[in-house]
């Protein structure tokens, strides 16, 4: 059986009628799961809101998770701290550094200020 999935319908609110432990045990009997709109953009960010994948489907995303991060674990390990620098991406990913908060998101969220990536680096 085919069940849909609607979404809340409060003003500014994206959550969806449905846990994942219970669209879990749908999947588990035979049943496919559709959500009404899984996706919503906040702040210029798309966020996905379905079940929680990993625990849909662990080994699969074990192994997605695991080919996505080991190049950066392999460059940190070989370089250190100038694997982030010659790696723009990596740098924009880092959050925390030598006891400082690199990221802007995360400092407004502690209520403290953020540091520029580079300079935590140098500490």
């Amino acid at each position: 059986m085919r069940i849909g999935v609607p979404t809340e319908v409060k003003a500014d609110e994206y959550r969806v009628a449905l846990t994942p432990a219970g669209a879990r045990e749908l999947v588990d009997r035979g049943h496919e799961v559709l959500v009404q709109a899984p996706t919503h953009e906040v702040g210029g960010v798309v966020h996905y809101c379905v079940a929680n994948m990993p625990g849909a489907v662990p080994v699969t995303s074990t192994y997605a998770l695991t080919n996505a991060t080991m190049p950066y674990v392999i460059a940190f390990a070989d370089r250190g701290r100038a694997a982030l620098t010659d790696d723009p991406g990596f740098l924009a990913g880092l959050n925390v550094c030598s006891g400082r908060v690199t990221h802007d998101g995360v400092a407004d969220a502690l209520g403290i200020d953020a540091v520029r990536p580079r300079e935590a680096i140098a500490a």
